[in-house]
């Protein structure tokens, strides 16, 4: 059987800068996957080349979904079919409420447009619900005058309709205090289910605490450096990326 998602020896480049220089990485369902690095090491280009993002350009390698080439395919094919991207720095949407966006964005993914618009209410109704959100919160425009956890919450609420099967979560928990990370977290922890996979692009442990990944992978000047399992994470919160021995000689 396929994996859910494979990442076959990928090189990107963004602006003819190489970023990505031979990344592999392969995501089954019911796995959650974490992946760490230093700052300028290829993270948030791996979460915008996994979902087609224009600006970044592909040179070399695969990107597999359910056993199918999708390095060619635009965002909007991934997103139907089952790909989602929750954005490090959200885009605020004046003059739209989040009620009206969520209800675009389900009918462009959603095989059956018509019905996805005929239940939309009870979804949103259902879904916020379960992440103990305000119904006030949909009659908001998008991220316009957002806190920073308001805006994650705001991509947690939009990967619960569209119900992805892959699910790339760049930096969620940047700009978080405790509670609202808590929050967020217990979010993502209501939505992932057996049926679905998820990778998670952090820099802090933190995160981890709450939502408990399979495997840990570092990633480090556009490849995978190492991988193991969530003991990773804090043995990089102890010795950091550089490691003691490296962080001494430099």
């Amino acid at each position: 059987m396929a994996a859910l998602l494979e990442v076959q020896n990928l090189h990107a480049e963004v602006d003819g800068k190489p970023i990505l220089k031979g990344l592999s990485l392969k995501v089954d369902v019911g796995e959650v996957h974490a992946i760490m690095g230093p700052n300028g090491s290829g993270k948030s280009t791996l979460s915008n080349v996994i979902m087609g993002h224009p600006a970044y350009k592909v040179t070399s390698g695969k990107i597999l979904y359910k056993g199918e080439d999708v390095t060619e395919l635009p965002t909007n094919q991934r997103a139907r079919k089952g790909m989602f991207l929750a954005f490090q720095y959200p885009t605020a949407i004046p003059g739209v409420t989040v009620a009206n966006f969520l209800r675009t964005a389900l009918k462009a993914v959603s095989e059956d447009e018509k019905q996805a618009v005929k239940t939309f209410r009870k979804v949103l109704k259902e879904k916020m619900a379960m992440l103990e959100m305000d119904t006030k919160f949909a009659t908001r425009y998008v991220n316009d005058g957002f806190s920073g956890g308001e805006k994650k919450r705001l991509e947690i609420l939009q990967m619960a309709m569209l119900n992805p099967s892959l699910a790339v979560l760049d930096e969620t928990d940047s700009g978080l205090d405790i509670d609202a990370l808590r929050i967020v977290s217990q979010g993502i922890n209501k939505i992932t289910t057996p049926e679905k996979g998820v990778l998670l692009i952090t820099h802090y442990q933190r995160m981890l605490d709450y939502v408990k990944p399979h495997f840990v992978h570092v990633l480090r000047e556009g490849r995978i450096e190492k991988s193991g399992g969530p003991e990773l994470a804090l043995e990089l919160e102890k010795t950091g990326y550089l490691g003691k021995a490296e962080a001494v000689a430099a």
